[in-house]
């Protein structure tokens, strides 16, 4: 009686299981076909439309967004104008045209429908292409958006590729641009490579011969143009004691193993040229120093996407490195040049984004240093600074990103600073760790909260996100950030016991 009680439950229990994948199936199933549902009533729209004025973010994944949507828009005889902005505000919507061209929007526009209303857009001249969280108006706006579907690792040049490729199939050519997208946007970053519709993307573009696909990399940035060293020394995820902020240390690492770091021709070698046997050598070592100080080494390798088309020892070559290039040029207040890159302009255009590459990374490092040398305020769950108007508000994230290896990587740091145009708003970004999210920790929803509460807006991403508030409300909104991280951080703490 036992023995035939056990064999039911367990065939009851196997009865479950399969129901919970069959559940599990239907809802994958449900999620793909709803948005591609959404792709072809997209493609289907903007091929009603002569004339279409795309409205794009000034970042990399803003910026080879509205790139793959140009193309495919003119491939198919569809006139295109092109207008960047940094964020969708009362103030930037006077850069959108109020003319008869079709209006797409492309990694904005879901979390701010109001403004399109109040701007007197209707619902059949407007058409959203993001990923991020919707805020529904009275107007029903056509979205194509991967969010609602559980795609959370797919960026907005993931989501303009996928309708790219419903236009025609020729328009994989352009899932390049849609890998840069996905990495500049930091969909790569939890996973230590691209998951989902994202990496099914960067299968097609390696089946092209477009993409290399490297699956168990080095999980460090620069490996197409940092000597070898160096590259390693900027590293901090993982973050390897010895080795991480310490060029020295990293270099005396690799001559104990005896890696040959120059070349009588070439200087300094990059990662990308060390020989495979070699590579091994050194992510076993690194491996072994990060365990013999209690270190896990999960992201130690990542996956990463070479462009072998590309000049060997230049940011074109490789993902990451390129989406920083596109990056340079957006807050720089030159998207154009980066779209022209990505458009294939090696000649004046490269040039000119070379030139903001060294600017935008010598500011960065001069902002670093200001951070370091004046010191953060610590609370209980947070840490900020206050920059007043001494940088300008596009790359201040990016400056609290790559401090926060040197202070307490705990903690999310949170930057402010003045807005010249609007003396009575404050630009916040907030970065953290891939540790400190995987604690439970999501920087949108604060941002987002706290913010709306004090009459302010807020987006971004668990381990990004930034926002405007009013001026006068810095110190509240501070307060209220730190008590929505301590909340998230013990709801986390209670759902692990």
């Amino acid at each position: 009686m036992g023995q035939h009680s056990g064999m039911t439950r367990a065939r009851t229990d196997f009865r479950k299981l399969l129901e919970r994948q069959h559940f599990s199936l239907d809802q994958q199933n449900i999620r793909v076909m709803g948005l591609s549902d959404d792709v072809r009533a997209a493609v289907r729209e903007l091929s009603s439309h002569p004339d279409v004025t795309i409205i794009s973010h000034i970042d990399a994944d803003g910026i080879s967004g509205e790139a793959i949507l140009a193309q495919a828009l003119t491939r198919e005889g569809v006139r295109v104008t092109s207008v960047f902005v940094r964020q969708l505000e009362p103030l930037t919507m006077r850069q959108v045209p109020k003319d008869d061209s079709f209006k797409l929007f492309c990694d904005m526009g879901a979390g701010q429908q109001n403004l399109l209303e109040e701007h007197g857009l209707s619902s059949d001249e407007v058409l959203i292409i993001d990923h991020h969280v919707s805020q529904d108006c009275g107007t029903a706006y056509q979205q194509v958006n991967c969010l609602p579907y559980g795609h959370t690792k797919l960026s907005a040049a993931g989501v303009a590729y996928l309708v790219a490729r419903e236009m025609d199939s020729a328009n994989t050519d352009l899932a390049r641009l849609a890998v840069i997208g996905n990495v500049g946007d930091m969909m790569a970053r939890e996973d230590c490579g691209l998951v989902g519709p994202a990496r099914e993307i960067a299968s097609e573009g390696a089946a092209r011969g477009l993409i290399e696909i490297r699956e168990r990399d080095l999980n460090c940035y620069g490996v197409s143009t940092r000597p070898l060293h160096i590259c390693l020394s900027y590293n901090d995820d993982p973050f390897i004691p010895g080795i991480s902020n310490n060029a020295a240390g990293a270099q005396k690492f690799l001559q104990r193993l005896g890696i040959p770091l120059r070349d009588p021709v070439r200087g300094w070698l990059v990662w990308e040229e060390i020989p495979d046997e070699d590579r091994r050598r050194i992510t076993s070592a690194l491996a072994q120093q990060l365990l013999a100080h209690g270190e896990g080494i999960s992201r130690l390798f990542a996956e990463s996407y070479l462009f072998p088309d590309e000049p060997a020892r230049t940011p074109l070559r490789n993902a990451q490195e390129f989406a920083t290039l596109l990056n340079s040029c957006g807050r720089w207040s030159r998207p154009g040049v980066g779209g022209s890159i990505c458009r294939g302009d090696r000649g004046i255009a490269y040039r000119q984004a070379e030139h903001m590459l060294t600017n935008h990374r010598a500011i960065i490092r001069e902002l670093l240093n200001y951070i370091l040398d004046t010191g953060v305020s610590e609370l209980s769950h947070l840490q900020y600074i206050h920059v007043g108007n001494r940088y300008p508000d596009t790359i201040v994230g990016i400056g609290a990103g790559m401090a926060l290896s040197k202070l307490n990587m705990d903690k999310p740091i949170l930057i402010m600073v003045e807005q010249p145009e609007d003396p009575d708003l404050t630009k916040v970004s907030i970065r953290t760790t891939e540790r400190v999210v995987q604690r439970g920790i999501d920087l949108q929803q604060a941002i987002n909260e706290a913010s709306a509460a004090l009459g302010g807006s807020g987006g971004g991403h668990r381990i990004a996100a930034g926002a405007f508030i009013p001026r006068e409300s810095e110190q509240e909104f501070i307060r209220r950030v730190n008590e929505l991280l301590a909340g998230q951080y013990a709801s986390a703490c209670t759902g692990h016991r």
